[in-house]
Formats: structure tokens, sequence, C-alpha cells
């Protein structure tokens, strides 16, 4: 099939993009190359992909530029489309809220359009584990209410799903929403907390620890995440055809479902940071901070309807993904 991924130079893109490659589709990697953080790091990303080999074209291109986005559609066709580009961060939506809304929802609708116009066989769209917001039941499921983002990005994000949802009512279009849960691996990106601390402690800095440690995250190794993804991308909804063995978000009036992708078992933050001082070698200077705007006290999946759509629930443990990470980290940065 010949699959558009949205934001192929972004972490989990880059992962995604390479596996759909070693699998013989044809990949159409659509990125801004925006300088949320340091654009070396994508470009890094896209020679890796180039390098894999395999039939992989690649777009410098903003979602908001809708003409862009037609004309490369009448070149290139989807047959299915992976949209992951978002203006992700929960801290940077406290100063840069308009980011968000272009990205998030323009961006997000411009690709709704080009799937409609398209014909595409299963529209696969990016959401967030923020999106539970307030919720305080755990673990979260998919038919828990979602209905108090905590933050700009959850706001927008949780839209996204919405629109999708009315796209896929009106036009049939068969779409799938997974909402991710703090994915972590090699190559990510410099704002996340793994990429912060593994570059502060290997620096002799202190690292800055919100909540005095006191959060659980439920830490999901990107290729586990990218496994759950190739697997429900030849499985688009079927509007009537409701998973067995798992409450399913299946939609009554479309072909139109959530998924969580989540490992399942949160880990302490200080936990998480013991396992980052173990594969270093080296121990932390932790400054303890309060609990930031916008953040919860804990994520945690409920991974029963991804395990019932695919047969796979993620599996890799923290100890062996930070390890992973770290290896990648020292390599990356002494090239």
């Amino acid at each position: 099939m010949r699959i558009w991924v949205t934001g192929a130079a972004g972490f989990i893109g880059h992962h995604l993009a390479r596996r759909l490659l070693a699998e013989g589709h044809a990949v159409v990697g659509i990125d801004g190359m925006t300088a949320y953080y340091d654009p070396r790091l994508k470009a890094a990303r896209l020679a890796d992909l180039e390098a894999a080999g395999g039939d992989f074209a690649f777009h410098r291109l903003m979602l908001e530029d809708m003409a862009g986005l037609q004309r490369l559609a009448a070149e290139a066709a989807p047959d299915v489309v992976v949209h992951l580009a978002a203006q992700a961060g929960v801290r940077y939506s406290l100063e840069h809220p308009r980011a968000y809304v272009d990205s998030n929802l323009t961006g997000a609708f411009n690709v709704l359009e080009i799937a409609r116009l398209s014909g595409v066989r299963h529209l696969l769209f990016a959401s967030t584990s923020s999106v539970y917001g307030a919720n305080p039941k755990v673990p979260f499921a998919e038919t828990d209410a979602a209905d108090h983002p905590m933050t700009l990005y959850a706001a927008t994000k949780k839209s996204g799903e919405l629109m999708s949802h009315a796209y896929a009512h009106l036009w049939g279009l068969p779409t799938t929403c997974f909402r991710f849960f703090t994915v972590y691996g090699p190559w990510g990106r410099p704002d996340m907390a793994l990429y912060r601390f593994v570059e502060s402690i290997e620096a002799g800095r202190p690292i800055e620890v919100y909540n005095r440690g006191e959060m659980r995250r439920d830490f999901t190794y990107v290729a586990d995440l990218v496994e759950a993804v190739a697997r429900l991308i030849p499985r688009p909804p079927e509007q009537g055809r409701p998973a067995e063995g798992a409450a399913d978000t299946l939609s009554p009036v479309a072909p139109w479902r959530v998924v969580n992708i989540g490992f399942g078992q949160p880990v302490r933050l200080t936990e998480f940071i013991d396992e980052i001082e173990r594969a270093l070698g080296r121990s932390a200077q932790r400054t303890l901070l309060p609990m930031q705007p916008g953040d919860v006290p804990q994520t945690f999946a409920d991974s029963t309807l991804l395990f019932a759509l695919t047969g796979y629930r993620p599996s890799t443990p923290v100890r062996s993904g930070v390890q992973a990470f770290v290896d990648w980290y020292r390599a990356y940065m002494s090239r």
C-alpha cells in the first residue's frame, strides 16, 4: 500500500515509517521540520530512513498548507494515512497556545479533508492519554469520560478525535484514533523527560523532578507502540462489527473507534530515574519541585481493547527500554 505518515521526521513517525518500509509498503513522509526542538535530530532521523532503503519519499510540508497537501495527493494519493504530526508538549502549550490551534486543529482538519477526498481505506489518528485529564478512575479505559482536559494540548487532541468521528459518520471514512501513553525509546525528543534527564546527568547537571517524583506514568516503549499501530493498520473499523472480548468504542453511527496503546503498568517517576542511573552508571542530582500546571498524578492504560483487536499488548519492561535509549543516546552524541 501507499501509506502517508505525517510527522515522519518525528520520534514516532520515524520508527513507524521504518517499520512500514521493512514490510514493503511505499511510504510518503510529510513533516514541517519545525524548530520546536533541534531540527538536526529530525534531519538525522530522515537520513536513517533514507539509508534503510525501500520506497520512501519525503516532502517538507506544513499541514496548514492545504494547497500543498492537495498537490501531493494528486501526485501520490494515499491508500492509508497515519496522522502523527502535531504540536506536542504539555508545558509548551502554556506559552505558545496558538501553535496547538494551527497544527492540532487546522492541520488535523486538512488531513481529514485529504483522507476524505482520496477515499483512503483507513485513517489512523494519533491522540494522547492526556485527554483523560482529571478522570480519577484507573486504569484509563477508552469508554471512560474524557471531558475535562487539563491543558490546551489535551483539548486540541480530543477535538481532533471528535472531528474525525464527524468525518467518519458523514463520509464513511474508516478511522481509528489511538491514545498514546508516555512513549519513550531511541531517537526520542529532547523535550521529553528521558532525554532531558540523560543529557543532564551525563553533563553533571541537576535534574528537575516535578511533584517530588511522586507521579506515576505508564511508560510505553516505542517499538511496542509501533507494533500495535502496524497491527491496527489492516483492521479498519466496520460499523456494526464490534470487537469480541472487550468493551469496544466502535461508534453506533460510523466506522470509528478509539484505542489505548499503553504498557499497562505505571512506574513511579523516582523508580524511572533509578533505572536511568543504573543504565548510565551515574547518580543524578535531583532538584525536587512542585507539580506543574496541567500535570496529572498518574496515567495508566487499560489495553484490553487493543489486545482484542490485535492479539498484542506492549511488553518491553522499563529497564530494557531505558537501556536501549541510553545506548542510542551515547552513540548519537559521539557521532
